[in-house]
């Protein structure tokens, strides 16, 4: 078994000011999309200019940020939300929902498109290879905060968490919540970095450096986190507040990841298909 690290989630304290790795992991995650997007801008042919880049990362930016905070409130938060409307305003402290982003991105791209004269699709299409970076950071923002734990295991990659800093999961688990007892659990944040931040991003980099149909690399990403987040799910633990949604097994994550497959299993389809469309189209005009 691995014990895990005490890691203060203050990077840096000047008096009042603290800065917390969790925002840092996001500064990173939205650094490394920036400088990606810039070095795809200026290959020949990309059809982007570095200027465009520059306002697509701040459009995402906001995004992510007031749709993941948003949807973290209304998903998983949200009596908490009732009791101290604050809450909704203390990032620092984690509470970012993935799927509150997304639809916040997917905003965002639609007004970038009307902006630049673009189709929803290019802007999707584009950036789906960059976003991986930002979904790792952001999970290693999480295991930093000793949240979103998985649940108790024996495997020899298991997490020792002291009860002292995982109350709520030890209690949950009938293990005493003092300073002697831990809990060997999944670093189920590790395992998200791994595959909706290192995989995700090799095979969506790797997929759309060749052309694709449109759709196609938006309908990828769709499935991909989907299946990942899907299959994460059921070693992750459920929050106290919700619990299993249906069989003991059924979580939140689960319900909100299922569209998301569906969805881009439909878009590769489409995709797809609308290519073989236009092949057969300009094989007639030929001939």
């Amino acid at each position: 078994m691995l014990t895990y690290p005490d890691i203060d989630p203050v990077l840096i304290a000047l008096g009042p000011l603290k800065i917390h790795w969790y925002g840092v992991m996001y500064l990173v995650g939205f650094w490394c999309g920036w400088w990606l997007g810039r070095v795809r801008a200026k290959k020949p042919g990309s059809g982007w200019t570095v200027t465009q880049i520059d306002d697509l990362v701040f459009y995402i930016v906001v995004g992510v940020v007031l749709g993941g905070r948003l949807g973290y409130t209304l998903f998983y938060g949200f009596p908490r939300f009732i009791e101290d409307p604050v809450t909704l305003l203390k990032v620092w402290e984690g509470g970012m929902s993935f799927h509150g982003g997304l639809l916040g991105v997917l905003m965002a791209m639609w007004l970038f498109g009307r902006k630049y004269g673009r189709t929803f699709f290019e802007a999707t299409d584009f950036i789906a290879p960059l976003i991986p970076i930002g979904l790792g950071a952001g999970r290693v923002g999480n295991f930093i905060n000793g949240e979103l734990w998985g649940g108790v295991t024996r495997l020899p990659w298991g997490m020792q968490v002291p009860c002292v800093e995982a109350g709520d999961l030890c209690s949950r688990a009938g293990v005493a919540v003092d300073g002697i007892h831990s809990l060997p659990v999944h670093p189920n944040q590790l395992y998200e970095v791994l595959l909706e931040g290192v995989v995700l991003f090799l095979v969506l980099w790797i997929f759309s450096a060749r052309g694709r149909p449109r759709m196609a690399v938006s309908g990828l990403f769709l499935l991909c986190y989907g299946v990942f987040r899907f299959g994460v799910e059921f070693v992750r633990m459920p929050d106290a507040h919700f619990g299993y949604l249906a069989f003991d097994w059924v979580t939140m994550g689960q319900l909100l990841s299922l569209p998301m497959i569906l969805f881009g299993i439909l878009l590769l389809i489409l995709a797809y298909r609308n290519r073989s469309a236009m092949d057969e189209g300009r094989h007639e005009t030929v001939s």
